[in-house]
Order: structure tokens, then sequence, then C-alpha cells
């Protein structure tokens, strides 16, 4: 996805809102407030957590924690170890409701490809492609996604300002050419396995994420 300054983009409004109880398979639990929206940009059915006090981090100095969270099927419902995503997800859950935030849970497969293609993907991986080398080989982007909608979601729970929980530097750039200012940005965790290590690494090397990898 390019980070072209992007024009401004329609607000969208709160269309219902939810609490929701979470239990994590490690037995962490907390509660959720779980908003939907009408009027987001890409018409897509994304959903916003809002953890903690979240209340309170909108009017901190601080401002409120937020994880943009790319919809992982194989990593955040199977448990896949050839990406990080699960363990991004549980790390951001739990983090968020300690400070106060939102959680952003944008159904955007496989960087905005789609479930089969990021499949696809991988079966190129295993042939020695890099992950950004696999879409590019599908005649995919190396990242489709576009973050003009969570903006949107952001901006209708009255968070223009936040810190973002987020390794990469394009999520940051994307939300500041949309109007949401990024006060701060805080790294997520290393959740390295033997599976994802050259996943990893691509991300750091490709598109300068700021994972703290071991020599």
């Amino acid at each position: 996805m390019s980070t072209a300054v992007k024009s401004a983009v329609a607000a969208a409004e709160i269309r219902t809102r939810v609490t929701v109880p979470l239990e994590f398979p490690d037995g962490y639990t907390t509660t959720a407030e779980v908003f939907t929206f009408t009027g987001l940009a890409d018409g897509r059915e994304h959903l916003a957590l809002a953890l903690g006090d979240w209340r309170a981090a909108l009017t901190s100095d601080a401002a409120p924690l937020v994880r943009p969270h790319s919809e992982c099927l194989t990593g955040d419902v199977f448990g896949s170890q050839r990406c990080d995503c699960g363990p991004q997800l549980r790390e951001a859950v739990e983090r968020i409701a300690g400070e106060g935030g939102f959680l952003l849970y944008l159904r955007q497969e496989g960087r905005g490809i789609g479930l089969y293609a990021k499949l696809d993907a991988y079966a190129l991986q295993d042939t020695g492609l890099d992950t950004y080398e696999a879409n590019l080989a599908l005649g995919r982007g190396e990242d489709e996604r576009d973050y003009s909608a969570a903006a949107q979601m952001l901006r209708a729970l009255g968070a223009d300002r936040i810190r973002l929980l987020s390794n990469n530097p394009d999520k940051a750039l994307q939300l500041d050419a949309l109007g949401v200012r990024v006060v701060d940005r805080v790294p997520t965790g290393v959740h390295l396995t033997g599976a994802n290590a050259a996943y990893l690494t691509a991300k750091v090397a490709h598109t300068h994420h700021t994972i703290a990898l071991p020599a």
C-alpha cells in the first residue's frame, strides 16, 4: 500500500455497540465494548473493541492506545506459527485493556489480498520467495491495505490523537495523512518461532518494521 497522502474521507457513524466478555485460550479474560459502523469507505464489516478505561484515555494527555489489527484467520483462530498475528492480537488486547484504548479488527486478510491468495502466497514462499515477493508473483501489491476506514472508525469514537501499538511505520504514515495524529509509536513484543523467522526478517528488512529480532 502506498504511503502517499490521501484525501479526506467522509465521516462514519457508530451503528451498534454491545458489551462482549472475552476469554483467550491461556485463560486471560477481559470485557470489550464492541462497535460496528456505517459509512466506512471500503464497505467492509470492521470492528472496534473498546478496552479498559477508554473514555478516560480519550481525554488524557497520553492519548488512547490503539492497535489496528488486520484479520488473520490462520493466526488469530487456528494458531498458525507462520506469522505472529495471533500472539500480537492476544498481547494487544491485554495491553490496551490495561491502559485504555481501542483494538480495530480490520477485515484485511493477507495484507489486503484475501485468504485464498494469502495461502497461494504461502505456497510460493515454500519455494523460496519471501512474503512480499510472493504477493508480487501473484500479481498483487506487496501490501494492499488502506487505513481510511480505520481513521473513520477512530474519529467516530472521538480518537483523533492516538498512541499507535504497531511495528509497521506505514500504519502511522497513513493514519497521520488521514487526520488521526499519532503522538507515539509503541512496538509490540517479539513473537519469534522457527516457522516465522523468515517472515519477520523480511518485514524488518523490506518495510522497516520495528521488530527487535535477535542477531
